[in-house]
Formats: C-alpha cells, structure tokens, sequence
C-alpha cells in the first residue's frame, strides 16, 4: 500500500530519528508566527496543584477547620485584596516575588478554571487540558492545532518545548516541535571530535541535500534533515547568553533561562513549553515549614518566575512576553488522614507579563462543607468550576497569538470577565 505525503505527515514525523541529531530533528517544525514579536510561554504545573495553598481565602472559617495542619495561618499570608465578590484573598508567603509583581498590575490569577464532572485522574486530567476537549481527550493538541493554522512552511525553531517528550498539548498532524531539554546536548552527535567531526557533519550534510523527485518520502526526509542541521549553530548560540540576574540552579529555573537566552538572541521561537512537577501531594504536603513540601513547590516556583521576570524586564522583553500556567486539576479541600490533600477540581490559573492586566479574575468558593453549596462539588469535597478553561486559551489564542479561538478550540469558550491581555 502506498503512502501519501499527508500520511507520513501524520504517522510517521512524531516517532522518526535520525542517528546524528541528538534531538529528534524531525521535532523541529513548528512556528508560532500570531501577532508580531510576542511571546508565550506555557508553563505545566504537574501533578494538580493546591490552588488553597497557592491562594488563600484566609477568611473563610471553613477553610482552617478542614485544613487544621495545612491551613496557612492568617498573619503568613501574602495579602493581595479581594476578589470582585469581595472575598479576600492572599498569596502563600513563599511568593513574595510573585506579590511583587502582582503589585505591579502583570499578575493575573484566575480562580477557579477548571470544566464540568473534572476527571480527577493525572492522565485524563492532562489529555483534557492538553486537547481542551472534555468529551474527546485523545483529540489532537490545542498549540499544535494553533501552530497549524500559521503560514507554511513553518521554521524549524519557531516553538520550543524544553522537556524530553512531546507535550500533548503540542501535537497535531503535520506539526512537530523542537523537543530541547538542554542547549548543551543539542548538537551533532559524533563519536569522533575536532575535524574529524567537522567533515562527519559536512558529510551528513552533504547527504541531506540530495532529494530526489520521484521518492518524495525521502525527499521529505532530507529536507528536515537539513532544516534540523541548519538549527545546531542557532540553539548553540542561545548558550552564550548572559542572564542580566542570577535564576534558581534546579531544573525550572535553567529551563526558564534557555527560555529567556532564545528570546534575547532572537531565533524565531515564539512559543514555549516548560514543566515543572511535584504536585501530587497526597501526603506529607507541609504548606508552612521551611523543608516543607509544598514551601519547596512554591519557593521554586516564586524564584523562577521572579527572575525570568525580572530579566526579561532589563533587557527590555517583558512587554513581549506572556507566562500562562495550568495543572491538571486542584486538590481537595479537607486534608486527608496523611497531612495531604487528594485529587480535586477547579484550581488556578497564572497570566504573567508586561501586557497582562493583572489582578483577581472569578470567584472564590465558599469552603461551607454543606452538599447544597452551589460553589463546590462531589458532596462539597472539591471546588467546582466558575472559568472553563478554553475560555482562557481563546483569550490567549485571540488576544495575545491573535488567532481563531472559534477554529482552534472547535467552539467559542470566548467568555466576558476575564480579560487579563
């Protein structure tokens, strides 16, 4: 049976390597062209993160008497002011540069983001964020989709993600992206050093420029080929960049500073995956002690997102760029037998960036345990939904890549209310 161009396309470009890449080089054709010079950064927070603990209704009475270790006392709390039904809110005291810049009016929080009967399991949780379709978690990714959409050919570099697989999110017929984890490691792969690796990857070059018409398939093959070797020299410089501050030496905060190296230096990429995990915290969560859990969730979290913030902003890029974070769903809101809390519902959303019109967008749920409350779920066990959370790509899709959220996301989610870009 023969196979059409669309079909490798599909089946064959996601699971294709080559030997003398280190990435896939077949990942390295995506670009995110949307509105002029802007940048998005789509941060994955996995393992459900505790939006209780991130953002803390420090007045609602329920929520210390259901959390009696993990409530984060009153005078700890970072307070921010109150949401628009007037709750006060404030953050945990471990994001004090993230107060900072909330302060500054380019820190949204969107309380409450989730969908309807949550999964509440990792793997269907992040299959339905990444699809941003509830009733088909397998569908294709909703970036991916949107990368589809841009003029082809798409470059090789023009999307970034800097973890080791594919996201779901990412992936979609016909579009690949550059999967690299390290700027160091991403180079051509030679046993041999010096010149003797020099002509290997002339060679290899050599070979790559050969596409004969009448064998498409491997014409296709070549020309990627080339196209992942033209990247080498263009990642490699993305190496020599030297961050205005210090970041956090873990693996978020190198991964957000490549990050902020590719926008310096200008290569093209425009959108942006970066993961960080840990926040499945079934027991043990600690939200208060300084070798605490989820104190080390957010110190990292606070000192990444501050310095890539703070960087970007002295070399004149934050107005250019868009942090948006999501996790697969939020956490319960009693604590458990083990001093951690279980998979939950609706949790919060981060919009981060000089363009973002930062403040408290949704509501916060009232704690009251009472199966009648109409702002929790699972017989008051979880906090239900107000923000699905397509409405909160479609205003990035729109508002910021400026796209079509109505094609992209298979529907209009545009929703009123939450207008933070």
């Amino acid at each position: 049976m023969g196979m059409t161009r669309r079909d490798f396309f599909k089946n064959g470009v996601a699971a294709f390597t080559v030997s003398f890449a280190a990435p896939a080089f077949l990942s390295d054709l995506a670009r995110a062209q949307g509105a002029t010079s802007r940048n998005l950064v789509v941060l994955d927070l996995t393992g459900g993160n505790d939006g209780l603990s991130m953002l803390v209704p420090y007045t609602d009475p329920f929520y210390y008497s259901r959390r009696p270790t993990l409530g984060i006392p009153v005078g700890q709390v970072l307070q921010i002011g109150s949401d628009p039904s007037g709750k006060p809110l404030g953050l945990h005291p471990k994001l004090t540069g993230l107060r900072d810049i909330f302060n500054q009016g380019r820190l949204a929080l969107i309380q409450r983001a989730g969908y309807q009967n949550s999964s509440r399991s990792h793997f269907f949780g992040s299959d339905i964020w990444a699809s941003a379709n509830p009733a088909n978690s397998s569908a294709s990714g909703w970036v991916g989709h949107y990368l589809s959409t841009l003029p082809q050919p798409l470059d090789p570099l023009a999307a970034w993600n800097t973890t080791g697989d594919t996201p779901h999110a990412l992936s979609y017929p016909g579009v690949a992206v550059a999967s690299i984890p390290s700027v160091t490691s991403y180079a051509f792969n030679s046993p041999n050093t010096g010149s003797e690796a020099v002509l290997e990857r002339s060679a290899a070059l050599s070979i790559a420029s050969h596409v004969p018409v009448n064998m498409p398939h491997v014409g296709f093959v070549s020309a990627t080929a080339q196209a992942a070797m033209a990247t080498l020299d263009t990642v490699a410089s993305v190496g020599t960049y030297k961050p205005s501050l210090a970041y956090p030496n873990n693996g978020f905060g190198l991964a957000l500073q490549a990050v902020a190296g590719a926008m310096t230096k200008d290569i093209g990429t425009k959108v942006f995956w970066v993961q960080t995990g840990g926040f499945d915290t079934h027991a043990s969560q600690d939200t208060i002690n300084a070798n605490g859990a989820y104190v080390k969730l957010m110190v990292s979290l606070n000192d990444g997102l501050s310095a890539f913030y703070n960087d970007l902003k002295n070399v004149g890029l934050v107005n250019d760029t868009l942090v948006l974070s999501f996790s697969e769903f939020g956490r319960r809101i009693t604590e458990n037998g083990s001093k951690g809390t279980d998979h939950g519902a609706a949790s919060v959303m981060l919009a981060m960036g000089g363009g973002v019109r930062g403040g408290l967008y949704g509501t916060a749920a009232s704690l009251n345990p009472d199966p009648q409350n109409p702002t929790l779920e699972n017989n008051g066990a979880d906090t239900t939904y107000e923000t699905d959370f397509r409405s909160v790509y479609a205003k990035v899709i729109d508002n910021w890549l400026g796209g079509d959220s109505v094609n992209v996301l298979g529907g209009n989610f545009k929703k009123s209310g939450i207008d933070f870009v």
